[in-house]
């Protein structure tokens, strides 16, 4: 009873069998069936080895969910050089809510105004191509090279020449608002309704806010990082001028596979304008930084295929392959064996 069972739950299996079957007596080798065999096991092993690297590939996901941190500080990292002596320049920071943050964080140090050196112009073509080819970012965001075109090499300043710039190199906590980091004439002072600064003992013709920014961001300084403000320089065509970023400030969190760490991007736009009160242009000289903080946040994170993915896609890769090979061979032997039968049954 148990055999006959069997037999018959096997006789059903092989009933439900939709897979056509070629008898034996109809199978035999042929040349064109090697070389097709063998051209499609080539064929396998490329596409297979092509999708190993598509595999191995990541990418860069973007989501964006509000900011809901108000309460921490937000770091400032400066490196700009100005072309006038650091007794007649005073940098600080002054928010929305009009409280002054202490500049105590940056340091003044005597140095020589010079043209861009390599280094200048290389972050001067990088700003360039970011800009025509925004993908490049995402290749920046995956590399943070410690030895990256943004890590600045020592100065070599000549202890004999000249000394008549100022380099302004730190950084600076202040608060989670809208504010204004500026370089303008005289060192601020505190003052009741915000802050001033001595300018009188300073002659106009000694003003040259003419400046080179090696370096601006926002949050954790993070190597290999291209900012929109890095390599910039401004050549100032007269005393009184005026020299304005409106920054807006974008909370990123990035997750890669080498680094995790909190940071800013941002965007910005520049104008200057001489300042001629006699033709209407009113102002103060000096370098004003305006910035914003926007309220949406962007996490990065990057991502990789998963592992069934791949197994999925690779059997999709051999069973095309192997099935459309299958059935040209197996048309090309129907139709050899349906002419060598012709003549005789004729």
């Amino acid at each position: 009873m148990r055999r006959l069972t069997k037999k018959k739950a096997l006789h059903l299996v092989k009933g439900l069998d939709a897979f056509p079957k070629v008898p034996d007596s109809y199978v035999e080798t042929t040349a064109s069936g090697g070389t097709v065999s063998l051209m499609a096991f080539t064929f396998m092993l490329i596409l297979a080895f092509l999708e190993f690297f598509v595999y191995r590939e990541t990418w860069m996901h973007y989501e964006y969910e509000v900011d809901k941190d108000f309460k921490s500080k937000l770091r400032l990292n400066v490196d700009i050089t100005v072309a006038m002596k650091c007794q007649y320049i005073g940098a600080d920071v002054l928010d929305l809510a009009e409280t002054m943050v202490a500049s105590d964080g940056l340091n003044y140090e005597p140095v020589r105004f010079v043209c861009l050196f390599v280094l200048g112009r290389t972050l001067q073509h990088i700003q360039e191509r970011l800009r025509e080819e925004h993908s490049l970012q995402h290749v920046l965001f995956k590399s943070l090279m410690k030895d990256s075109p943004s890590s600045l090499p020592p100065r070599e300043d000549h202890p004999s020449a000249p000394q008549a710039a100022c380099r302004i190199h730190g950084h600076l906590y202040v608060n989670k608002v809208a504010g204004n980091f500026h370089i303008t004439v005289g060192k601020a002072i505190p003052h009741p309704r915000g802050h001033a600064h001595l300018a009188a003992l300073v002659s106009h013709d000694s003003y040259n806010f003419s400046h080179r920014i090696d370096h601006l961001s926002f949050g954790e300084k993070l190597h290999g990082t291209i900012n929109p403000l890095d390599g910039t320089e401004k050549i100032s065509p007269d005393h009184n001028h005026m020299f304005q970023y409106f920054i807006t400030i974008v909370p990123t969190k990035l997750n890669t596979y080498q680094i995790a760490a909190d940071t800013h991007q941002y965007s910005v736009t520049e104008r200057e304008r001489p300042i001629n009160h006699a033709a209407g242009s009113h102002g103060v000289s000096g370098i004003f930084m305006k910035y914003d903080i926007s309220s949406l946040m962007v996490r990065v994170t990057e991502q990789h295929m998963p592992f069934w993915k791949f197994l999925v896609r690779l059997c999709g890769i051999v069973g095309g392959i192997f099935s459309t090979t299958g059935t040209d061979e197996l048309g090309i032997r129907h139709c050899s064996f349906s002419f060598s039968r012709h003549p005789s049954s004729g």
